[in-house]
């Protein structure tokens, strides 16, 4: 796994798993195939999990998640001694339950550790052990050495500050870091179109549209990923069913001039339920979440193509 040779060879296979990231496809890449651990920070919905499934899958190694909170503590990361067998039989290496870590070291699997800001500084110091030394110790149960696949590899979105810590030199400096921004319109749409078999172009275009828009608006602090537009266009292509309105079949994506209204509609109610819980809203401004989507859909289907019109 660590040679050039192997990280050239597994590089178009991913590649063909992924729309778009050739370029954080081959940092990641390098940095893992080299032997490092890796922090990848970025917001929700940049295809982070997706770069590092398709990685492993390929090697042939297990991706082992968890999700960093309060609650991921050093016992609940390494592991403990099934309290019912050490009562009949004390404690011994025969009746301890790996946790994640020892499972991903063990294995020569990724431990993926997502919202990694969020987990408690005496987990980080316990991560840190295993990505220095490559072996952990745990009381009554022995050393673990890792096998030389094992990485960890570790997510934050930087751009959310709440219930987070702020991560120490020592955690820096153990691990490469990778930062992920959003893709361009171009491959947000393949991604869509990828995930909804939607055939029609024009909601296609108008879902992306309208979801990257929520991460430019002055009210929202944080807009939506790619995965509001694709429920944006799952639920507007089940609204234009329920309600008889045909999809335009335009792939034209600015301005979306002379649609009809009965499609405007199924795009506005699909915003709603789709983006209204993704978005988070700046605290000092007074309005709602439907009411910032509302001049987001005006914006786009109205006030620009009206702008744009001849004369």
């Amino acid at each position: 796994m660590t040679t050039i040779s192997s990280v050239t060879d597994v590089r178009g296979r991913v590649a063909a798993r992924v729309v778009g990231r050739q370029r954080e496809l081959e940092l990641l890449l390098a940095a893992v195939g080299a032997g490092r651990d890796v922090l990848i920070e970025g917001p929700p919905g940049t295809s982070k999990s997706t770069l590092l499934g398709a990685i492993t899958t390929e090697w042939g190694i297990p991706l082992v998640f968890v999700e960093g909170n309060a609650d991921l503590t050093p016992a609940r990361i390494v592991g403990h001694h099934n309290p019912a067998r050490v009562l009949r039989e004390d404690y011994s290496a025969n009746n301890f339950v790996a946790g994640p870590l020892v499972q991903a070291m063990r294995s020569g699997g990724f431990l993926y550790i997502e919202e990694f800001n969020r987990a408690p500084e005496d987990t980080l110091n316990t991560l840190l052990t295993a990505m220095a030394e490559r072996r952990v110790t745990v009381p009554r149960m022995g050393t673990v050495d890792a096998l030389p696949t094992f990485r960890v590899v570790a997510s934050m979105n930087p751009y959310d500050n709440v219930g987070t810590t702020r991560l120490s030199s020592s955690v820096h400096d153990r691990m490469c870091r990778l930062a992920i921004t959003y893709q361009d319109a171009e491959c947000e749409r393949g991604i869509v179109a990828l995930r909804t078999n939607n055939d029609a172009p024009r909601m296609i275009a108008d879902a992306v549209a309208l979801t990257r828009a929520t991460r430019e608006h002055a009210d929202i602090t944080q807009g939506s990923s790619v995965r509001g537009a694709i429920d944006v266009a799952l639920v507007a292509a089940q609204l234009a069913s329920l309600r008889s309105v045909p999809i335009p079949r335009a792939a034209d994506v600015e301005p979306p001039r002379d649609l009809p209204e009965p499609y405007l509609a199924v795009m506005f109610d699909a915003m709603l339920v789709a983006l209204s819980g993704r978005i988070h809203l700046d605290e000092t401004v007074e309005t709602t979440p439907e009411s910032t989507l509302r001049t987001i859909w005006e914006d786009y289907f109205l006030l620009r193509p009206a702008a744009a019109a001849p004369g």
